[in-house]
């Protein structure tokens, strides 16, 4: 090789080694601790100024404090640990079902309606409301956007939060949410608990508003793949959309058997 090609390689070398070392303008990386979570923000407004999100949307994300209840709370979900009939008793599912089949009877025209429209019955959509919430009591305190942002940065779901986090950066410029907008640990908010890229997908109207969210929650489990007349017990057909709402297994049996015994099942 003459001199003047292995300069031409080592140049090459080098700078293929300055790309390894260099992490790229549009990647934020995450972090484990709250110590890069200020650096973090910065290289993610970048990112998220590039895809058309607002100046004053990306100011409310650098104002966003870095959720330690969040990170605890996520790392602490030992309930699902559960069997189901230690699940049942924690979550109090006697108190759920006959508040269900109260609100069932009150609110009869609401759940004809949504059920007509979607297929969905009454039962899951009452079980899920009474789980999430205790039927709106419980809505969580949390800042939604300081929830989120603190979970995309974390590196355990970092993937799977950054979606939610656009998702909530969207629905504030949209005026949806606000900065200011409040939910429980993961960044869930409303009557039934939607997740930012849930509530663009599937949401309708103010979530905060029972009617809305129950029909919202429908919405998502029809299209997740339910069928009107289907079971939704585990093995049967809906049990599938259940599961998508979410991934704790002694959840979705939960919620399938309280839906039954709202619905009037034993």
């Amino acid at each position: 090789m003459t001199q003047n090609k292995k300069h031409v390689a080592a140049v090459f070398v080098t700078l293929a080694m300055l790309a390894c070392l260099l992490s790229p303008a549009d990647a934020a990386q995450c972090g484990s601790t709250a110590a890069g979570y200020e650096n973090w923000k910065q290289q993610f407004a970048g990112e998220a100024r590039a895809k058309g999100i607002s100046a004053s949307t990306i100011q409310a994300l650098m104002a966003a404090n870095y959720a330690q209840a969040t990170i605890n709370a996520d790392r602490g979900q030992r309930s699902f640990s559960l069997s189901l009939d230690q699940f049942l008793a924690k979550r109090g599912s006697a108190t759920i079902v006959a508040r269900g089949r109260s609100l069932k009877q009150s609110q009869g025209a609401l759940f004809a309606s949504i059920q007509s429209r979607t297929g969905v019955p009454p039962g899951p959509l009452l079980a899920i409301w009474g789980m999430e919430t205790g039927f709106g009591s419980q809505r969580g305190n949390q800042n939604m956007l300081s929830s989120i942002a603190t979970l995309a940065y974390d590196c355990r779901r970092s993937a799977y939060f950054t979606e939610h986090l656009y998702a909530a950066l969207q629905l504030i410029d949209r005026g949806a949410l606000t900065p200011a907008t409040r939910g429980s640990m993961h960044g869930e908010v409303g009557q039934t608990q939607f997740i930012p890229k849930a509530i663009l997908a599937y949401g309708s109207g103010n979530l905060e508003v029972a009617a809305n969210a129950l029909n919202s929650t429908a919405n998502f489990l029809k299209a997740h793949g339910w069928r009107a007349g289907a079971g939704y017990q585990p093995g049967e057909p809906n049990f599938a959309a259940i599961q998508e709402w979410n991934a704790a297994g002694v959840y979705q049996k939960a919620i399938a058997l309280m839906g039954r015994q709202i619905d009037g099942g034993e």
